[in-house]
């Protein structure tokens, strides 16, 4: 058994049905995403910053749940999070058949979406858990108020950073990080700035966009 990680962005090839698009050009969005991995049946999650999580089967894998993070044992199923800024972050234990997808925006570091959906990998069977986060905003362009900052340095030390401008920010993948690493975690990280980059859709940069997906199954 193996597990796949994989993303996809791209003006133009907007996944998300909540941002103004023709919901049939989203499906047919969807559509060429599945032809183009190969992925199996995907289910999709209504995001809504807080640390929802569910249990996805064969059951219940077309309901749209509106939680942050989804979870799975079962292959032929591959399972979805949305962003345009925020961290997609993909878990996995390989060995033991549980992946989970976990949207983890500035409101996620501080709710605590991360070590809720890694307590729900665990209680399913999941001991070596690996992960790796997608493209998100950089700390160098994700400016907060002071006030902000403050906060989510007490819930995950080391997401603190000084923008490009010179004012506070926050670098939500080095909070992820933090808190992966207090669960015994190791993460892969990349690099690409949502904001900086043509390739992917960013909130902060442009206001009304659409959303790019990272998707994981077991294969």
């Amino acid at each position: 058994m193996s597990g796949g990680a994989y993303g996809i962005g791209g003006q133009g090839l907007n996944l998300a049905t909540h941002v103004g698009d023709d919901p049939e050009r989203v499906s047919r969005n969807r559509q060429v995403v599945r032809d183009i991995f190969d992925l199996p049946q995907v289910s999709y999650m209504d995001q809504v910053h807080g640390n929802g999580v569910a249990v996805i089967n064969f059951v219940n894998q077309h309901e749209i749940r509106t939680v942050d993070a989804l979870v799975t044992r079962e292959r032929g199923i591959a399972l979805a999070v949305l962003t345009a800024d925020c961290v997609p972050l993909m878990m996995h234990d390989v060995e033991r058949g549980v992946i989970a997808a976990v949207h983890v925006g500035r409101r996620g570091l501080v709710n605590g979406v991360v070590n809720k959906t890694v307590l729900t990998m665990r209680s399913l069977g999941a001991v070596e858990i690996r992960s790796r986060m997608g493209p998100a905003i950089c700390g160098d362009c994700y400016e907060v108020p002071i006030e902000m900052q403050r906060e989510i340095e007490i819930i995950a030390p080391n997401s603190s950073s000084i923008t490009d401008s010179g004012t506070p920010g926050v670098d939500i993948r080095d909070g992820v990080t933090w808190q992966l690493e207090q669960l015994g975690i190791d993460s892969v990280v990349d690099p690409i700035c949502t904001k900086r980059s043509e390739l992917h859709y960013s909130y902060r940069r442009d206001g009304v966009t659409g959303r790019t997906a990272g998707f994981i199954h077991l294969i």
